[in-house]
């Protein structure tokens, strides 16, 4: 196991245990707001993350009461110009992308509130696991700021409907709304929270990082195309994860009825 700051200002915190890292957004007494500091420091974090193949797993979760109450709008405030907005939201964007783009799956571990772009990050994530009592918003309408760009990723994880009732209400979603529309995999209670992630990421993390970096990219590619599109290119992954030999060997481990070795080839 190892900790380590990974930003002058202890914004963001790194754990790692065996292959899952651990990230923690630390401005527990601001609701974990994405400042541009925070967002730049999970940005440099996600790209070293990127070029480690010995981590298979990563997890964002969310330091004090809450997970994320979205964008800083004191920092915002406090510098009122249109190139300081159109950075913020700009590292934002390269943010998120950097999640769907990162080799390893994302798991988001939710608690308290995940509102705006904290509902954003949820949504972006590959997989995400709340708190039984965590509520869920994209709030902006009540405060006269459409949540524009978290609707890009909202509309992407839940049927148009549901994101747009969420998006012209403002109104929070409980959890198990959230599961019922597909924001969240699965809710637990809070006491469980820690060990029900630790258990979801270990499990994927059981797998050949090789194999879900190929699987996690054809999964966004192919759900851009066209059907028939989609079954050449998915056809074409298959064969060459065939060439594998972490597809070799755990298919001769299935055969011998014993755990595969993965070598991440």
């Amino acid at each position: 196991m190892t900790k380590s700051e990974v930003s002058k200002e202890n914004l963001l915190l790194r754990e790692d245990r065996n292959a899952v890292a651990y990230l923690t957004l630390n401005r527990a007494e601001a609701y974990n707001a994405l400042s541009i500091g925070l967002m730049e420091a999970i940005l440099c974090e996600l790209d070293v993350l990127d070029r480690n193949p010995e981590i298979a797993v990563v997890v964002i979760q969310g330091a004090g009461k809450g997970f994320c109450a979205g964008h800083d709008l004191k920092e915002m405030k406090a510098t009122p110009t249109v190139e300081f907005r159109e950075k913020t939201f700009t590292t934002c964007s390269r943010m998120m992308q950097a999640i769907v783009n990162l080799r390893q799956p994302v798991i988001v571990k939710a608690h308290g509130i995940a509102t705006a772009a904290g509902c954003q990050l949820v949504a972006t994530a590959d997989l995400a696991i709340a708190a039984s009592d965590t509520r869920f918003a994209t709030p902006g309408v009540n405060i006269g700021l459409f949540c524009s760009t978290p609707m890009v990723a909202l509309s992407r994880a839940v049927s148009k409907k549901h994101a747009m009732e969420m998006l012209l209400t403002g109104d929070m979603v409980n959890a198990d709304k959230a599961v019922e529309i597909g924001l969240i995999n699965h809710h637990v209670l809070a006491d469980n929270l820690d060990q029900a992630t630790i258990d979801l990421a270990e499990k994927i993390a059981s797998k050949s990082p090789l194999v879900l970096k190929t699987g996690k990219e054809a999964f966004y590619k192919q759900d851009d195309m066209n059907l028939a599109d989609a079954y050449d290119y998915c056809a074409q992954v298959m064969v060459e994860n065939m060439s594998f030999k972490d597809a070799d060997e755990g298919i001769q481990a299935f055969i011998e009825k014993r755990p595969p070795i993965w070598t991440g080839q």
